[in-house]
């Protein structure tokens, strides 16, 4: 009996460590297709759902990777399973000017074209669009008047991406405010600015695109930009419902009168 026992014990222990590791892998599997709002992809990264559709997992991109800056996501991560991702707060891309990891995608998920000035034959890593640097003035502690600019001076593209502003203290009247600023249309996304953030939680942090950048919609036309007007074709908004030109709609009796 004990040894019948002891033969059920183990069978059980067994299936349970089966189902465990099972329960694991299907997780992954479960986020496979799924894309990941929050997560950071490599230099020439197509968008997101795009890129999921052609990345093969193959990890080619993380070992071209000279500083280890890339990693293959987990199971039960925020990322599908096998596919590539940085944290800048643990290590940063440090932009390699040969950009070893887009060029050695095998499928176009990382598109040499989207770094480069011409269709992928010359690289620019200054065009490189990981992500974006938002900052976090409420705990920054630049914009509390103590002198930090260690963000500013970690930023490969010095009074370009980030540049830093002198405004008046207000709360003591006495001094000035260095306040770093990012720039959007700088801004590679790298987070070397993170990476250097000297408080605990980082106050200058990396997100994606979509995520950091807001969105006008149609409504709106830059009439100083030519072609822009071009945007708005065929769209709906609220000039539609007077039937008319938006900058009829801005014109409009309506708002006169308000």
């Amino acid at each position: 009996m004990a040894a019948g026992k002891g033969i059920d014990r183990r069978g059980f222990l067994s299936r349970l460590t089966a189902a465990a590791v099972g329960g694991v892998v299907w997780g992954g599997f479960v986020t496979e297709g799924k894309s990941a709002a929050l997560v950071l992809r490599p230099p020439g990264a197509l968008p997101e759902k795009v890129f999921l559709g052609k990345c093969i997992k193959c990890g080619i991109c993380v070992e071209a990777c000279p500083y280890d800056t890339l990693f293959l996501a987990g199971p039960g991560t925020d990322a599908p399973t096998g596919t590539p991702r940085l944290l800048p707060r643990d290590v940063p891309c440090y932009l390699c000017t040969d950009i070893p990891c887009t060029a050695e995608c095998p499928t176009g998920a990382l598109d040499v074209s989207l770094v480069s000035d011409d269709g992928g034959r010359t690289l620019d890593v200054n065009k490189t669009r990981i992500g974006l640097a938002v900052m976090d003035y409420e705990n920054c502690i630049a914009a509390w008047g103590l002198r930090c600019d260690a963000c500013y001076r970690a930023c490969p593209l010095l009074d370009k991406a980030i540049t830093i502003e002198h405004t008046r203290n207000e709360r003591t009247g006495r001094h000035a405010v260095l306040l770093p600023k990012v720039h959007p249309d700088a801004c590679t996304g790298c987070g070397l600015c993170e990476r250097a953030c000297v408080v605990e939680k980082a106050a200058i942090f990396v997100l994606p695109l979509e995520v950091a950048l807001g969105r006008v919609g149609n409504s709106y036309v830059k009439g100083w930009e030519e072609g822009d007007e071009s945007r708005i074709d065929g769209t709906t908004g609220p000039a539609d419902e007077l039937d008319s030109h938006p900058l009829d709609y801005l014109n409009s009796g309506d708002l006169q009168d308000d």
